[in-house]
């Protein structure tokens, strides 16, 4: 009988054992995606379509770098980049640091730190800031193996563009309608390459040369960051506008982020597609530039340009734009003035898109619509004077307000 009530209560004690040792897992269990490393949420990501993707950790802080190839917004892909690596991804008692790039060029990071004594790390959107800085972090983080690399990635998007005017009494519009698909793909770090075809939809007063299928954009361009926070842009090619040539723009952020300076020079000539024929007069060569300042209001997502500029027919002058920046859209108006010539205005926009979410399939060419479409409204009529070119055909308003801290955190803030 002895012997019996010692094996019951050795069973009773290996329950108990057993009993706990659940229970103490179990209040594991909401730790689980804190004591992971950072290698699964990488993994994660990359799943989700995200490219030079990876990551880095030391006795600071935790890195993470991505750049955003799965969503069109980039508001929303860093939010959604943002939840997975809020759920998995952060470390326990120490601060995590997200450095977005965009074609390996890093642009922002965003920054979280817990609170002191926190194990359990509860971060929402809102605990990240947002900024041009990249911590001291970036030096080791620049060295790491990325994955799924965004070099020779093939992407055809087409280019919807509509140009109209009212020039005659008898007739309320003349319009112009191109789709333009255009091959983008990068080589190497920071450079992207653009050849594109206009296809002529519909054609009304535009002449027999927009009639024809003819190129557009062919550009080679490279982007980098420099010391300071300062950004640039150079690119080669043949631009809209009716020229070719050479064209640099540099930005810079000050310490307070709402306000920048930028400029800009072109060294271009005269040039015009007939066809597939390329018409050109070597001898006007022009040297354009624009040199001005911007302030960000973060409440309403309004952006103030001032700057003074030199155009196509040499003429100086002093232009004004006023932007205001949505999800989905750009919106604002511009004045421009030069001496001895009329005043002149408008307002212009740039939609997006739909899709608004699109993934690769290994190196198989993604074939989409741009990721927006816009217009410039020349409210004067002027036909001559104030006349720019663009250097690639996704430049835009909505593209360049693209990775501002201070609309990328209203966009993790309205989700």
């Amino acid at each position: 009988m002895r012997y019996k009530n010692s094996n019951i209560r050795k069973c009773l004690n290996t329950k108990t054992i057993a009993r706990c040792a659940a229970f103490f897992l179990y209040c594991l269990l909401p730790l689980k995606g804190f004591c992971q490393t950072g290698e699964s949420t990488v993994d994660a990501l990359v799943e989700m379509g995200f490219e030079n993707v990876g990551w880095t950790e030391d006795d600071n802080e935790r890195v993470y770098v991505l750049q955003n190839s799965a969503y069109r917004l980039q508001g929303v892909g860093i939010g959604k980049a943002v939840d997975v690596i809020q759920k998995t991804g952060l470390p326990e008692e120490k601060p995590c640091r997200i450095i977005v790039l965009d074609n390996n060029v890093p642009q922002i990071s965003l920054y979280y730190h817990p609170i002191e004594g926190d194990s359990v790390p509860q971060a929402e959107r809102k605990d990240w800031h947002v900024s041009y800085e990249l911590g001291d972090a970036w030096e080791s983080a620049r060295k790491i193996k990325l994955k799924n690399s965004s070099l020779f990635k093939v992407d055809v998007l087409v280019y919807p563009e509509l140009a109209f005017k009212n020039l005659i009494i008898t007739q309320i519009y003349q319009v112009l309608f191109d789709l333009s698909p255009a091959v983008e793909v990068s080589l190497w770090k920071g450079m992207k390459l653009t050849a594109q075809m206009k296809i002529p939809v519909y054609n009304d007063g535009y002449g027999k040369r927009e009639g024809k299928v003819h190129p557009g954009f062919l550009t080679v361009s490279q982007r980098f960051r420099l010391p300071y926070n300062v950004f640039g842009k150079t690119t080669i090619g043949i631009f809209n506008g009716s020229r070719y040539g050479f064209d640099a723009e540099f930005s810079r952020p000050f310490k307070d982020e709402r306000f920048s300076v930028f400029a800009r020079m072109g060294y271009t000539g005269a040039g015009r597609w007939d066809g597939f024929k390329f018409q050109y007069d070597p001898s006007q060569w022009l040297l354009s530039w624009s040199l001005g300042g911007s302030f960000y209001w973060p409440r309403y997502n309004m952006q103030f340009t001032l700057q003074t500029e030199r155009y196509m027919l040499k003429e100086k002058g002093v232009r004004f734009d006023m932007i205001r920046h949505f999800r989905y859209c750009s919106i604002g108006f511009y004045a421009v003035k030069a001496k001895n010539i009329k005043a002149n205005g408008g307002f212009r926009f740039q939609v997006a898109l739909p899709a608004y979410k699109y993934r690769r399939k290994g190196y198989v060419p993604r074939v989409n619509a741009s990721n927006n479409m816009g217009i410039t409204y020349n409210a004067g009529n002027e036909r001559y004077y104030y006349k720019q070119y663009r250097s690639e055909a996704s430049d835009n308003i909505m593209e360049k307000n693209s990775f501002n801290p201070y609309f990328i955190k209203s966009e993790l803030l309205n989700f």
